[in-house]
């Protein structure tokens, strides 16, 4: 009879571990999925990799003085590299031709910036560039500073903040420029981005499409 009680105890016992165990295993696949790092948990942010394109085959929008201006599309590196070639400038906008044909109009501080200032754009849990590059100009982030227009004149390998370091535009030679190496030749550009991630990055939503004439 004792025996029989024991083993009632341990069954009840090893149920309940078990319970608790396929609980949080749930819990834990909900939030997580297969992945360690809780990925799927993450706030997206509003700046975030379109996840599918609008079929070319559509008609285009006709816009009008009333209309707002259609958003375009375009890869982020490529963008980047419009912006490059247009001349680098903080304040003058320049313009793109984006993933469907539009002709498009962009700025620095609207579309260049927050691709280097903002995080999860490059890929999912991906830090800002500037988490490493910033004014700290330490040795191991190649002494360069993301964080401002002024910084990224300066260029890289630089030891303090009154110095010059070496240019990363290329001088306006997009593919000639430390940055085009960065991002799309090395893809090394942010932290832990993924070998298979497109060289050309993900394709976001940036600038606005210019009136037709």
């Amino acid at each position: 009879m004792q025996d029989d009680v024991k083993k009632l105890i341990f069954s009840v016992f090893a149920l309940f571990i078990l319970v608790i165990v396929v609980w949080v295993g749930f819990v834990f696949f909900s939030g997580c999925g297969l992945s360690l790092n809780c990925e799927k948990g993450a706030r997206i942010p509003e700046r975030t990799p379109i996840p599918t394109l609008i079929p070319a085959a559509l008609p285009v929008m006709q816009l009008s003085a009333e209309q707002p201006k259609v958003t375009c599309q375009i890869a982020s590196v490529d963008l980047i590299g419009a912006w490059v070639s247009a001349g680098y400038s903080e304040t003058e906008a320049f313009e793109f031709t984006d993933i469907t044909g539009q002709s498009c109009t962009a700025s620095f501080k609207n579309d260049v910036q927050p691709l280097l200032l903002e995080g999860n754009i490059w890929f999912t849990g991906a830090p800002a560039c500037t988490t490493c590059h910033n004014a700290t100009l330490n040795q191991e982030t190649a002494g360069m500073d993301l964080s401002t227009y002024e910084g990224m004149l300066a260029g890289s390998r630089r030891t303090s903040a009154d110095v010059m370091g070496n240019d990363i535009f290329g001088g306006g030679t997009w593919e000639a420029s430390l940055l085009y190496k960065m991002l799309y030749l090395e893809k090394k550009m942010p932290q832990g981005r993924p070998e298979d991630s497109p060289a050309e990055g993900p394709i976001i939503f940036a600038g606005s499409a210019q009136a037709a004439e």
